[in-house]
């Protein structure tokens, strides 16, 4: 039985069979999963659909992408929701280079703050880089609470200095692409208590199934991935996973 760390059940793409995926997924060999927000609508959402099935768990934030949008209005809301006992992670945060349009000093005030509140609340963070890691990581040094890189894209050398840091790495179905070679040398390097598995879905589906739409029941391609870069079982893999999961975001 796999934990899925990093989802997206909110996404329209799965308005035609949310339901019933998600309530097949037990019988894919899924224990647990994490639906994590990106806005305060998205937020809400993940908090209804962790309360509406038991193995389902909310996390709640403001992602870069939607950083102009954030307020003290939505940060209050966003705080309010915290109080759920279903709610174990702020996330998902942090800075996204990628796009020409984008405002840099914006997106890392709002990362900071969020970085804070989570801090305050003691609560972790699912933490969101693309294009941008030097400024995460100084930010991260800044205001260092307890948290993941999710969906880890980086370097060898990146990956130790956030793991001396304290933090866990996440892998993605990424792992699996044949020109991952940073993220297959981390998946290999990674110590045993440090690392995680997600789907992220319905992105970023593992290979065989690249282009098509992810979800939790396809984590066992990345576990197996992970495995043979490990030269271990994939139980060792899942149980690795599992008790990590389960300790950062304090859930059983």
């Amino acid at each position: 039985m796999i934990i899925d760390s990093h989802s997206h059940y909110d996404d329209t793409r799965f308005d035609g069979d949310r339901e019933e995926l998600l309530l097949g997924l037990k019988n894919q060999n899924i224990e647990k999963i994490i639906n994590v927000g990106y806005n305060l609508e998205s937020s809400k959402m993940a908090v209804k659909l962790a309360n509406t099935y038991d193995f389902c768990y909310a996390a709640v934030g403001f992602h870069p992408s939607d950083a102009k949008d954030f307020t003290e209005n939505e940060a209050r809301k966003l705080i309010e929701l915290t109080k759920d006992p279903k709610v174990v992670c702020w996330g998902e945060i942090g800075l996204d280079y990628h796009y020409d349009n984008i405002n840099k000093e914006q997106q890392k005030a709002v990362f900071l703050h969020q970085m804070e509140i989570a801090k305050e609340l003691k609560i972790p963070v699912a933490i969101h880089t693309r294009d941008a890691m030097a400024d995460t990581i100084e930010i991260v040094k800044k205001c260092q609470t307890p948290g993941v890189f999710h969906c880890y894209s980086g370097s060898l050398e990146i990956a130790k200095e956030l793991v001396k840091l304290g933090y866990y790495i996440s892998f993605s179905g990424t792992v699996t692409y044949k020109n991952a070679k940073n993220v297959k040398e981390v998946a290999k390097w990674i110590p045993s208590d440090k690392y995680l598995i997600e789907t992220d879905c319905p992105y970023l589906s593992p290979e065989p199934l690249r282009g098509t739409r992810n979800d939790s029941s396809n984590l066992k391609y990345t576990a197996q991935h992970i495995a043979e870069l490990r030269n271990v079982s994939v139980e060792q893999v899942v149980r690795e996973t599992n008790g990590n999961t389960k300790r950062l975001f304090g859930i059983v």
